[in-house]
């Protein structure tokens, strides 16, 4: 077999190809034309939030073009460049903490959505990042509190389920909160999911979908992770109303609001693994999709699935055997380096493979971006951390300190792809038994 790691990119490749979000829209064109048909509609209506709402967006104008009757999205920054919409406006805001263009964006976006009545269908394009675009801060908080709140448990660690669960309740549009100032119009809400398990209250902190955390429940991870004293005093205060029931609780499954709400996933991790893994065979390889739920410390998952792949290099087989899986881990910064999840994944798999041969990785986002970087992720095998010593440096001190990014940087092994226009979290591929 030819060089493993370009082959690595293209089963990469393959996997976005799965996730695409405009063949995902693309495909449910004939259903939301005949729903707004037989409704007796006046109006459609689009809006959108994500790291992936201007190509779906892009679908949705191009296939429903002459039904719309005004749109807007929200995207990052960057990802909306030379978008080539015409009746769908496009903000970009900050990620992954909300900043003041957010802000302005979802405003803007709710004075789109105002009107809308029961005569009105709204098709809503919700994909990963969302939470941090469509950003509406409870009055009485400010976009600063919520910006130090939402930094305050990135750096702990927190995991989507729990920031989540803090950013729903202090938000006038996350936790179902849309589908109640929506209601009664008709809601399609077309998800790019970018959560382990797909939980529509987790996705974009779930604005159309039920609500089961509660105020309480915020309190009680802003305690776990002993930021009680921490976080702005005005957050605290909300919350603790909520809990008090001195706040209106997010709308559970009961609410009449979703009624007429309709949630559908249209692309996820689990589609992306498949496509990996029929690119893997194709190229000679035999796949197997360990788990689309790799969670926990990012560090944590690269050591258990290096002792994984040793395991399964001390066995014979036919051909090289490709490991597939996915998730989103979390990092608990301590140290004040630079890096990513899949970058600090990455080089604790390396630590754990050095001098084994024909073993390599490539962790990466599918979205193009690994934290605060211009990386995606980090391709590595059993000679990166013998490259690393022989240039001086320590593994092990970057690793501690956080800074996987300047680690790959002088060792190589960055995987830069740019912004790929869809998120369905991180995917790791890892070939067993071919030599780099």
């Amino acid at each position: 077999m030819p060089n493993v790691k370009p082959l690595l990119r293209e089963i990469f490749d393959a996997a976005l190809r799965s996730a695409d979000p405009a063949a995902a829209v693309e495909r449910q064109v004939e259903m939301l034309r005949n729903r707004y048909g037989s409704g007796g509609y006046d109006r459609l209506l689009v809006a959108g939030f994500g790291k992936a709402a201007v190509p779906m967006a892009l679908t949705l104008e191009k296939k429903l073009g002459d039904l719309i009757t005004a749109g807007a999205v929200i995207t990052t920054r960057g990802h909306g460049t030379h978008h080539g919409l015409r009746s769908i406006g496009v903000y970009e805001a900050g990620h992954p903490v909300p900043d003041e263009a957010g802000m302005r964006a979802t405003e803007a976006l709710l004075g789109l959505l105002a009107g809308a009545d029961a005569r009105t269908m709204v098709v809503l394009l919700v994909s990963g990042g969302g939470s941090a675009l469509f950003v509406a801060p409870h009055r009485g908080i400010t976009m600063a509190e919520k910006q130090e709140t939402t930094g305050l448990l990135l750096r702990a660690g927190a995991e989507i389920r729990e920031l989540n669960t803090v950013r729903k309740h202090l938000s006038r549009v996350k936790g179902g909160r849309l589908a109640e100032l929506l209601h009664p119009a008709t809601v399609v809400s077309l998800i790019l999911s970018d959560v382990i398990g797909d939980r529509l209250d987790l996705i974009a902190s779930g604005p159309t979908a039920p609500d089961p955390s509660t105020f309480g429940d915020a309190l009680a991870v802003l305690e776990h992770y002993g930021l009680g004293m921490s976080v702005p005093a005005p957050v605290i205060a909300h919350l603790t109303r909520g809990a008090r029931g001195l706040v209106p609780e997010t709308p559970a499954a009961q609410a009449p609001c979703f009624r007429t709400v309709e949630n559908l996933i249209i692309g996820s991790n689990r589609l992306a693994l498949e496509g990996a893994k029929i690119r893997a065979a194709r190229l000679g390889f035999a796949p197997e999709i360990l788990s689309a739920e790799v969670a926990g410390e990012a560090r944590e998952a690269g050591r258990k699935l290096a002792h994984a792949a040793r395991n399964a290099a001390r066995r014979k087989r036919d051909r090289p055997l490709c490991l597939i899986s996915g998730g989103e881990t979390t990092v608990t910064v301590t140290g004040n380096g630079k890096g990513g999840r899949n970058m600090e994944f990455a080089l604790s798999f390396a630590r754990e493979i050095e001098g084994v041969p024909g073993v390599t990785l490539l962790s990466a986002g599918t979205d193009g971006i690994d934290g605060p970087t211009d990386a995606a992720g980090a391709l590595v095998d059993g000679t990166t951390v013998e490259k690393a010593r022989s240039l001086g440096l320590d593994p092990e001190m970057y690793l501690q300190n956080n800074d996987s990014y300047h680690f790959f940087r002088e060792v190589g092994g960055l995987f830069v792809t740019g912004p790929t226009g869809t998120n369905v979290m991180d995917i790791q591929i890892t070939v067993v038994g071919q030599t780099a």
